[in-house]
Parts: structure tokens; sequence; C-alpha cells
């Protein structure tokens, strides 16, 4: 009997500061179930890092600390292919093309650039502007059939496919045009001191995101601490109760229960038990996470290993496409 061929799917991460349970949540856990049902490549974005200024060695540090805990939470070189997207030189390369097909417009609309460009007003540079633009070859050089997309991302997306039925009708189909996945529980985790942001890793109080290598003492401190309201009643309701229905999408997502499970469960219970129960759940649950991802980050050797196989892969796929793109723009190739 033939074997149906997986759909493939993409996608990427930036190694900047430490990931968080919003990562694990809205990305990382979903990473992990789709490498059984789609042909995967998962790219570590070092790249899109530097539109904001790093330091080199923490760089190179924590793009090593992504790796390893991708693999810690259940991402297997042998189901899926791991890579460094600086290892793949296409990458930029395809950018650049592509940027023949977008417009200055499209780019200052994006409202991640808006954001960014605020907090980083004193460096507004070309990078910031184009991250769409690389994303979009990410995505492209891959053939991706599918994407899985957080809300804030959901514009990236789409400008990507415009950008692919852009060269398309110019030059003969070429690229797939991706579609998105979108989670629907767990997709925006906020953070427990202002449950109207998203949790980020970046910012300006760290004790409203709770880090994926955070002790159990700091997870159940900042949960402790996590904003609810006046009331008393531990009940799903973002509207109302943003800070306890963020709480308890942070619970049924590391303890597996539904909603209606974790509301019938703390009913009746005050907030203070309800969230030592929510901070005692996840430092649980990331106890195991952190001690295999650092057994993985004291084998070096191997970790190279996984790079090195993931690149020769993805960059064999990534050559092919770009290869075709040349040829039908006019590029001369030896």
């Amino acid at each position: 009997m033939e074997e149906v061929k997986k759909k493939r799917l993409y996608s990427a991460v930036q190694p900047t500061n430490a990931l968080t349970i919003g990562n694990y949540i809205g990305a990382i856990r979903n990473m992990v179930a789709l490498q059984e049902e789609y042909d995967c490549i998962y790219a570590i974005a070092n790249m899109h890092a530097i539109t904001v200024r790093q330091v080199p060695a923490e760089l190179r540090k924590n793009t090593l600390a992504v790796l390893a805990l991708y693999m810690a939470c259940g991402l297997d070189p042998a189901k899926c292919t791991l890579y460094i997207q600086s290892h793949v030189p296409c990458h930029a390369e395809l950018a650049w093309v592509l940027n023949t097909f977008t417009y200055v417009g499209e780019m200052e609309r994006m409202t991640q650039f808006k954001d960014k460009s605020a907090k980083h007003a004193d460096n507004i540079n070309m990078g910031l502007m184009d991250y769409p633009v690389l994303m979009a070859a990410d995505i492209l050089l891959y053939k991706a059939d599918v994407v899985p997309v957080g809300i804030d991302q959901r514009q990236h997306l789409e400008i990507c496919r415009d950008i692919a039925q852009r060269f398309n009708n110019v030059y003969s189909p070429t690229f797939v045009v991706p579609e998105g996945i979108y989670p629907k529980i767990g997709a925006k985790i906020c953070d427990l001191l202002d449950p109207s942001k998203k949790m980020s890793k970046s910012a300006e109080n760290p004790a409203g995101t709770v880090f994926m290598n955070d002790d159990r003492d700091t997870v159940i401190r900042k949960f402790r601490r996590a904003v609810t309201d006046s009331q008393s009643e531990v009940r799903y309701d973002p509207e109302n109760k943003p800070g306890v229905s963020n709480l308890l999408s942070v619970y049924t997502a590391f303890s597996g229960k539904s909603m209606q499970e974790a509301e019938r469960e703390f009913a009746g219970s005050g907030y203070g038990d309800f969230k030592l129960a929510v901070g005692e759940t996840v430092a649980d649950k990331l106890a195991p996470v952190q001690s295999e991802q650092a057994r993985l980050l004291a084998d070096k050797q191997y970790l190279e290993s996984v790079l090195r196989a993931g690149a020769e892969r993805a960059g064999g796929i990534a050559a092919s496409t770009l290869s075709k793109v040349y040829r039908k723009i006019g590029f001369y190739q030896l």
C-alpha cells in the first residue's frame, strides 16, 4: 500500500531570553503534537533575533538552550527537522528577492513593526521593518503547506501569502501558498500582573512572566502574586475576570484538565489556594523538562550533531527552491 505523503509544516522561534510558559502553551506543546501528523521543519530564528541588539555570547548560549528545551519538551530529531536559521544562507538570499515583491506601505502598516519601533525607538532599523519578508522567505523556502500562527503573527502570514501569490502570478506557480493553523485554547497567555498584555519574555517587569527555566520557588511566588479581582469565584470569563481566566488557561494547559473540570475543582476555593495550586501544577510539570534540558546541554557534541543533520536536510530543500526562483527571475546560474 502506498504511503500517504505528509503535509509539510514550518515554524520558528527566536532564541532571545529564556522562553516562557506562554511560548510552551501557545507553540512548543503544539509543535510536539504536530510532529506526529506533519513533516515538520522547526527553526531557531537567530537571524530574526538581531533586529534588536543582542549580546553575542548570550545569543549563542540561548540558541543551544532553545534547542535543548525543544527536545526536552518532546521534539524528536528522528521525527522532525531541527536547525538554526543562519546555518541555511538561502533564507537571506530569498528574502532579498522577495523584497522586490513587497511594498513599503505594507511593511509600515505591520502592527509588530509599530510596537517594536515604539519599544526600541533608538534602533528602528531596516531589519525591524523587513522582518515579515524574512519570515515569508523562511516559510516559502520549504514549500510549507501549513504554519502554526499565534494571534500576533496573523498579519505576517497574510503578507507571506500575498508575496507568494504575487510571485506565482508573475512567474507561474513556484511557491506553495501556506495556510495557518490557529491554536484555540491557550493561544494567548497573559502577563500575571497585567492580564491585558500578552506574557512576554521581554516584559519590563519579569515578575509577571513565568520562564521555562524558573525554579520551583520562583514559579510559585509569581503565581501567588498574580492579579485576580475583588470577587472570589473561580470562573472562566475573560471579559469580566481576565486575571482568573488567564490562570485557568494556564492550569488547564499544564494539568490536562478541561475548563469545566477546573472550574468544578476550584468551586468554593479562595483565590489564595487557587493560585497556589496553579503554581504547584506548573512547577511540577517544569521540573522534568528542566532536568532533561540540563542533561542535553551537558552533551554539546550530540546537540551539534542534531543541528548538522537538520541544516543538511533543511539546506537541501531550501537550495532546490532558491534555484528554481533564481531561474525564473532570470539569474544566470552555473
